[in-house]
């Protein structure tokens, strides 16, 4: 369990009720994420911070195991007076248990690569009573990895391979840490638990036993491979499953694809950093693509019907009324960046009136024909008499 969880009121952040359903959660958390995500408020730092607080505690709350732990800790720490960590309880000097100059440092009891509640209750209350426990399941490691995207497999999603490197239970002794032909015997400090109990203020609190460095195993005659520590190197090939839509520089957790786990424990976490090319044609904003588009003079005076491209190499057609602008954006909806709830943001064509540098005679005349036509208009009339009377 982090330590942190212990100072944040998670139900606070998204303004739902201790008793909440699971519905009531998601819905407040999707809420908040629109009000609050940063492409809506570019800039807002404070805005920012609050997106971030909204999503871990939706993160916990959303799922059942870690809103149990969460509530359990802070019913435990956190409730009524009870100890918290670098509070006044325990080892304190405020007024709690061991407050007459002891001392106790309860990073302590967050300690290990497991770190669940079980084990902090457990500590609390159940070492010391000379029984025998089980070695300890240890989580693996959480990996990092990184991967390039093509601009058009981020938005549709793909299937990539990952190399990953990593340690695992050494081939040569299955994990054991012992010689081929022996095995390890038990410690015999901890009783082959991997923890010694240390007394504070009358209750005794687990640490890594310092003969087996928390194993629970004493190595006589080790593995010369991995030289009694029973772990290795290896490499494995998982299969990453990127979201279509996925932004650069987004980083991804793949649970369970991470190192594995000791002693039956779980696999860590996997998180892949995506990196995703630009594209010669068409950018990104939000979860609308843009496109600048060509047009004529004529096009734009007269109006006209223009091809469109859109991702994947097929086009649409948009309609360009009659004076149109230079630089104004047209919106086609529904051909833009895929979400998360499945919908599609839009395409977002601006248009680039060419102007011709070089024509033909018969063009020339025309063209002058044209301008006799309306007469002399000045377009920078009123420009210059604003700039006359500022």
């Amino acid at each position: 369990m982090n330590k942190d969880w212990l100072d944040k009121d998670f139900y606070a952040a998204l303004g739902v009720s201790k008793s909440a359903s699971a519905d009531e959660i998601k819905k407040a958390y999707r809420k908040l994420a629109r009000e609050l995500h940063p492409d809506k408020n570019p800039g807002d730092k404070a805005a920012e911070d609050r997106f971030k607080s909204v999503s871990e505690a939706y993160d916990v709350l959303s799922d059942e195991a870690k809103r149990k732990e969460y509530d359990e800790a802070r019913t435990l720490f956190a409730g009524g007076g009870g100890f918290r960590p670098g509070g006044g309880g325990f080892g304190s000097g405020g007024g709690g248990f061991g407050g007459g100059g002891a001392s106790y440092d309860f990073s302590d009891v967050f300690s290990g690569e497991d770190g669940g509640l079980g084990d902090i209750l457990g500590n609390i209350f159940n070492r010391g009573r000379g029984g025998r426990t089980a070695q300890r399941a240890r989580r693996g490691a959480d990996l990092d990895s990184e991967i390039s995207l093509g601009f058009d497999e981020a938005l549709s999603g793909v299937t990539v391979p990952l190399r990953l490197s990593s340690e695992s239970a050494c081939t040569s002794c299955h994990g054991t840490g012992a010689k081929a032909g022996t095995v390890p015997r038990l410690c015999p400090t901890c009783e082959g638990s991997g923890q010694t109990s240390r007394n504070a203020g009358g209750f005794a609190f687990a640490e890594p036993c310092p003969n087996c460095h928390g194993r629970g195993l004493i190595v006589d005659d080790p593995c010369p491979s991995c030289r009694g520590s029973g772990r290795g190197m290896s490499t494995r090939t998982v299969q990453a499953r990127i979201p279509a839509g996925v932004k650069d520089g987004a980083r991804i957790r793949l649970k369970g694809k991470g190192a594995p786990g000791e002693n039956g424990g779980p696999n860590g976490d996997l998180y892949v950093t995506v990196h995703v090319q630009s594209h010669p044609v068409f950018g990104r904003k939000g979860d609308n693509l843009t496109v600048t588009v060509p047009v004529t003079f004529t096009e734009a005076a007269l109006g006209a019907q223009i091809k469109v491209p859109v991702p994947g190499g097929s086009t649409v057609t948009l309609k360009i009324p009659e004076g149109t602008a230079n630089g104004r954006t047209f919106r086609v909806r529904g051909r833009g960046v895929t979400r998360k709830d499945g919908t599609k943001g839009d395409l977002l064509a601006t248009v680039d009136v060419l102007v011709p540098t070089a024509m033909s005679d018969d063009a020339r005349t025309a063209l002058q024909a044209y301008a006799d036509s309306v007469g002399e208009i000045d377009p920078r009339a009123q420009l210059l008499a604003a700039a006359r009377e500022a």
